[in-house]
C-alpha cells in the first residue's frame, strides 16, 4: 500500500511523460518519497485491528513480558547514576539508561499500554461503535494489568533480592522518589508524555531502519525531563513501596493522575488529531 501511495504522489508531482523521466529515475523518485500522512495512518490502523483481535492469553503474556522488560529502564538508569561522577551533567547521561526497556519492548513487539493509546485507538475512530469501544475496553484492561504485574514482579526481584550492589540499590531508591514528586495535578500534566510515546508510535513506520534512534531519542527526553510514564514509573515507585522506602499509598497517588495523563495525551493529542488530519481522505 505504501508503495502504490508513493508511486501516484510521484506521478502527480513529476508527471514521468512531462520531464521525461526513465522507468528507473521513476522508481528512484518514488523510494526517497516520505510516506504520506494518511500510509502512515492506514499502516497504524492496520496494526490496530490486529491486535485488537488477537486473544486475551496472547495480549496477556505479551503485557507481562512488556512489564518485566520495562523494569530495564529502571536498571539501566540506576547503573549510570551509581557509576558516574556528580557532576551536573550526570543525569543527562543517566537518561539513555531510562531507554533500555522501551528499546526491548518496542522491538521486540511486546504489548506497552501507553502505545495502544493511539494504534488501539484509530480503529475505534474510524468505525466509533459499541463493538469497537469494547474491544478497545478490553484490549486496554488486559494490557494495562499485565503490564503492571510485570512491574511488580521485577520490582519484587530488585527489591527482595540483593542483585545489585548498595550504591546501585540506593540509585533504585534515588529514582523511584524522584518519581512520585509533585502532586495529583502536576504529575497529570505532567503524565501527557503518554502523546511523546504515541508520537514515537506515528513515527516509527516513516522512520524504517532508522527506527531504533527514534525510539532511543523521544524516550531519553522523556527520561531527561522527568517525565512520568505509568509502566516505566511504577518500577520505580513500586521498587521503594517495597523496600519500605515510602508507603504503598504513595504508589496510588502517583498512579491515578499518570495514568490519566497518559491516557489523555495519547488519545486527543496524537490518536484524534492526527486522524483528523486524514479523515476527509478516507470518506
Amino acid at each position: 500500500m505504501r508503495q502504490r501511495d508513493r508511486a501516484s504522489e510521484s506521478k502527480e508531482l513529476r508527471p514521468q511523460e512531462e520531464l521525461g523521466l526513465s522507468d528507473r529515475e521513476e522508481r528512484e523518485i518514488t523510494e526517497r518519497l516520505r510516506p504520506s500522512a494518511i500510509v502512515i495512518h492506514e499502516t497504524i490502523r492496520i496494526e490496530g485491528e490486529s491486535e485488537l483481535r488477537r486473544p486475551v492469553s496472547a495480549l496477556a503474556w505479551s503485557g507481562l513480558a512488556a512489564g518485566l522488560s520495562m523494569g530495564f529502564s529502571l536498571v539501566g538508569r540506576g547503573l549510570l547514576l551509581a557509576n558516574l561522577p556528580d557532576q551536573p551533567w550526570r543525569h543527562i547521561i543517566a537518561s539513555f539508561g531510562y531507554t533500555i526497556g522501551f528499546v526491548i519492548v518496542v522491538m521486540g513487539r511486546q504489548q506497552l499500554f501507553t502505545e495502544n493509546t493511539l494504534t488501539a485507538i484509530l480503529p475505534l475512530l474510524s468505525r466509533r461503535n459499541r463493538r469497537a469501544f469494547m474491544k478497545v475496553l478490553r484490549l486496554w484492561t488486559v494490557v494495562l494489568l499485565s503490564n503492571l504485574l510485570g512491574t511488580l514482579l521485577f520490582a519484587c526481584i530488585v527489591g527482595y533480592i540483593e542483585v545489585f550492589p548498595p550504591e546501585v540499590r540506593k540509585a533504585f531508591a534515588q529514582i523511584g522518589l524522584e518519581a512520585m514528586a509533585g502532586g495529583f495535578w502536576t504529575l497529570l500534566v505532567q503524565g501527557f508524555a503518554g502523546w511523546l510515546i504515541a508520537l514515537m508510535v506515528w513515527l516509527l513506520p516513516a522512520a524504517e531502519s532508522s527506527q531504533l534512534w527514534v525510539i532511543i531519542i523521544i524516550t531519553a527526553v522523556i527520561g531527561l525531563g522527568k517525565l512520568p510514564h505509568i509502566i516505566a514509573g511504577s518500577v520505580e515507585v513500586l521498587y521503594v513501596a517495597i523496600t519500605g522506602t515510602t508507603d504503598w499509598t504513595a504508589y496510588f497517588r502517583f498512579a491515578i493522575p499518570t495514568l490519566l495523563g497518559n491516557i489523555l495525551g495519547g488519545v486527543s493529542l496524537v490518536a484524534a488529531v492526527n486522524h483528523a488530519q486524514v479523515a476527509p481522505q478516507r470518506t
